[in-house]
């Protein structure tokens, strides 16, 4: 089922606890068990909520955001509002895991939205999915089963807080398991940093046009190259060099400006346009914030 066909929007809590038989116990929080939702729910839709979803088995591939994947027991993924999600579904093997919905409501003048910015691997591509080890697959279940009892609770003034600190806590867990990943996949043999490093130094160089055509070099159009969102590009720089990919961007072009000025036959405007800066005066003042000086100071000074 691919995701061009037309699909379902979810509305509201009432209307995703339908797919699974289960009654509502709160207007903006739900958990349920794959294995108990009607087989409808794997044809497309748009859930309309963000999500986070544990395989405990490999029942079928996913179309998600353009991409068809396969998961093994214990991946997990998440989908955001506007995301369309289908199941091709293996008729050998019952569908079964655990699936958690939350409206945005929930970040809206709260503390998980406040804390809501480290959690952008709501953004990633099903590729780049977390895969759990056992001990992480037995606390992810552990947050699944927490909030559940907690909705099930008795109601009182607390219980919208208590899910959203629980909700919270498991986004966290999955922030750290990420990290994990990401430490594994930085022990691979390639190296994406290198890569990283050469693609800018390309993309900079004075043979190449690709800064006159498409502009200074962004975090978008490198993560293109690798094949990965931007978000998870961004992450694994961040975790290789300890600061974010926009800024060693950012430093490569200040590196090839320095270099550039100070050859004095090039004028200040042509090398902004060598950069990728439609108006000199975006490159002046780029240059100064991150310099202190602006291009013609830095140029008589050396």
């Amino acid at each position: 089922m691919q995701n061009e066909k037309r699909h379902v929007v979810v509305k509201n809590i009432e209307q995703f606890n339908h797919y699974f038989h289960q009654p509502t116990y709160h207007p903006q929080v739900s958990v349920a068990r794959l294995q108990d939702a009607d087989l409808s729910l794997f044809d497309p839709t748009d859930f309309g909520m963000y999500c986070v979803v544990l395989m405990e088995v490999d029942f079928g591939e996913l179309v998600l955001r353009d991409t068809c994947m396969r998961y093994r027991a214990g991946t997990m993924f998440t989908m955001k509002p506007g995301d369309i999600v289908s199941m091709n579904l293996d008729s050998r093997v019952k569908p079964h895991g655990w699936m958690l919905a939350f409206r945005p409501e929930q970040l809206n003048g709260t503390g998980l939205g406040r804390d809501f910015y480290m959690f952008n691997f709501f953004e990633y591509k099903v590729a780049e999915a977390l895969e759990l080890y056992d001990t992480e697959r037995r606390v992810i279940i552990n947050c699944f089963n927490n909030i559940d009892t907690e909705l099930k609770a008795p109601d009182d003034e607390l219980t919208s807080h208590m899910l959203r600190l629980g909700i919270g806590q498991m986004l966290t867990f999955c922030r750290r398991f990420f990290e994990r990943q990401f430490d594994m996949q930085d022990r691979r043999p390639s190296d994406i940093m290198h890569k990283f490093d050469n693609l800018l130094d390309h993309y900079l160089s004075s043979g190449s046009d690709m800064s006159r055509r498409l502009g200074p070099p962004s975090v978008a159009w490198c993560a293109a190259q690798f094949n990965l969102t931007p978000a998870y590009f961004g992450d694994i720089i961040r975790r290789e060099i300890g600061i974010t990919a926009q800024t060693y961007i950012q430093d490569k072009i200040v590196e090839r400006a320095k270099s550039l000025l100070a050859d004095a036959s090039l004028p200040v405007n042509d090398i902004a346009t060598m950069l990728g800066f439609t108006y000199p005066n975006h490159f002046a003042r780029f240059f100064k914030q991150k310099t202190g000086t602006t291009p013609t100071t830095f140029r008589k000074m050396i």
